[in-house]
């Protein structure tokens, strides 16, 4: 019986959040980013130093949860997105995803290793995992206030953040695969796995992305699926898409935004109650993703990280981030406010947070450090970056009038 009682309390638990984030979809439309710190903040308080005191301490499920979402939520900005628009920004978008990143990352890890005083490995390691505009938190928060920006501005932001990810993913994994060689005193040269992981991840991942998106449009268009089915066989094919690329080794990131990209720009039956589906799957991922994330960390041991953490995303934000952003964009003739509006919108979120867990995963001594650091700076960036994110655009004159 004593089971029984505490599966209907997880029941109970798991009903009440949903519901919490159900309803806070009124101050979504005001406040974006408090939203999604009210998100994490609902896993902390059920987590062991909250009131709930429920004790969760597995990445493995963590990564599973997280990487459904982010499959959802990158699909779903796929097909909200317009193939004529991406035309425009895809030379800056591209050079964003991969060259931003890498500049980031490595202008972040030498901030880390010559002021904080760590190792270059671990150094360059936390740099990676923080490098990449979070999809989740950028489609979110540019939507959720009903916030329009100028059409190049607000399409290069959400083209940048979705593909960025596989270049991010790439430098962690291959960062933490020299940590484990380092680790074990193991003289093998990586350079070779290195650029085969490389092309894995961005071409392997592009064909099963675009592949799969035909594919399901051609599904949709000659197979008479029951009413009301359409909508969620186009939730489980993201998922599909995503694991089914990353079960051979490619992004399954960038797979499901491009296999979304391929599905809104085709014709297909149903589209407005598959859109209107996805509006519900998205913000079911947000908050399940979330939650999940704020129940994996324990404050009591994050406030050891907070200094140190809050002078790396101050570095980040105000320098990292910047020089990575007009390195990139100098060549495509963006204006200054353009640039510096774009060099602020580098929020960081889940992607980070999820990035961490590797490190945990492949069982890195004092792989920990970089959740809880990861972890803080996702915090200082919401709250910093996100809160403004509609006011420093109505300065810089790049929203369009409600």
């Amino acid at each position: 019986m004593q089971g029984l009682d505490l599966n209907n309390l997880i029941l109970l638990s798991a009903a009440v959040v949903i519901v919490l984030g159900v309803m806070t979809s009124v101050v979504a439309m005001r406040f974006g980013a408090p939203l999604l710190l009210v998100f994490l903040g609902l896993g902390m308080l059920m987590g062991e130093d909250g009131p709930g005191r429920l004790r969760f301490d597995n990445y493995t499920i963590a990564y599973l949860i997280g990487s459904g979402a982010l499959a959802v939520i990158l699909f779903d900005g796929g097909m909200r997105t317009r193939l004529a628009n991406i035309r425009s920004v895809a030379a800056p978008s591209l050079a964003l995803s991969t060259v931003g990143v890498l500049a980031t990352a490595g202008l972040t890890g030498l901030f880390a290793h010559y002021v904080i005083g760590l190792a270059w490995i671990v150094s360059l390691l936390l740099g990676a995992i923080v490098a990449s505009t979070d999809a989740a938190a950028v489609f979110f928060l540019l939507r959720a206030g009903g916030l329009k920006l100028r059409r190049r501005v607000g399409t290069l932001l959400e083209t940048e953040s979705a593909t960025n990810d596989p270049m991010a993913l790439f430098l962690t994994l291959a960062l933490v695969e020299l940590a484990l060689l380092s680790a074990t005193d193991t003289a093998v040269n990586p350079m070779g796995g290195m650029f085969i992981l490389f092309i894995k991840q961005f071409a392997l991942g592009a064909l099963v992305g675009v592949a799969g998106g035909f594919l399901l449009v051609t599904i949709l268009a000659r197979v008479p699926l029951p009413a009301g089915l359409h909508s969620l066989f186009v939730l489980a094919s993201a998922v599909l898409i995503y694991s089914g690329a990353a079960a051979i080794g490619a992004s399954g990131f960038l797979a499901a935004y491009l296999a979304g990209l391929v599905l809104g720009n085709r014709p297909v039956r149903g589209f407005p109650s598959i859109l209107n589906f996805m509006d519900s799957g998205t913000w079911m991922a947000q908050l399940v993703m979330f939650v999940v994330l704020g129940l994996l960390v324990t404050p009591s041991k994050m406030a050891d990280y907070s200094y140190t953490a809050m002078l790396i995303a101050a570095f980040l934000m105000l320098v990292a981030r910047p020089v990575g952003v007009w390195l990139c964009l100098a060549p495509f003739r963006f204006t200054a406010t353009e640039t510096l509006y774009v060099s602020w919108v580098g929020l960081r979120g889940a992607v980070s947070i999820f990035l961490a867990t590797l490190p945990v995963l492949a069982g890195i001594p004092g792989s920990q450090l970089f959740f809880n650091l990861a972890f803080v700076v996702v915090l200082v960036s919401l709250l910093a970056q996100g809160t403004s994110l509609a006011w420093s655009a109505r300065r810089l004159n790049l929203a369009l009038p409600d």
